[in-house]
């Protein structure tokens, strides 16, 4: 009698873990590290056009301890797109975020 009702509770106990739907669950982590403020960029002297590139201007990134600044650059030019440089936006609680470069269509 004991394992019968064992069985019938396990059984039970399953077909209602069956019955729930299957959904994701996914845990994220946001560290935020609150940093001033980018300096100003730097004018740099643009070199003379090169055909099939892009002159990717320079930017201050940070290395985790401060802004450092990243030259400017020729990239190869990808037909159909254009080049949008990597910027430091302000968000809503003042904190600062650095948008990477992309390509748009």
């Amino acid at each position: 009698m004991k394992i019968k009702s064992i069985l019938c509770i396990s059984a039970l106990a399953l077909g209602a873990g069956l019955m729930t739907p299957l959904t994701q669950v996914q845990a994220a982590t946001y560290v935020g590290v609150r940093i001033g403020q980018p300096p100003p960029p730097r004018y740099e002297v643009v070199p003379r056009p090169r055909y099939g590139y892009v002159w990717a201007p320079g930017y201050w990134r940070w290395n985790g301890y401060r802004h450092v600044w990243v030259s400017g650059a020729w990239m190869r030019a990808r037909p159909g797109y254009r080049y949008v440089p990597p910027r430091w936006e302000q968000g809503p609680r003042g904190d600062w975020r650095m948008r990477p470069y992309r390509w748009d269509r």
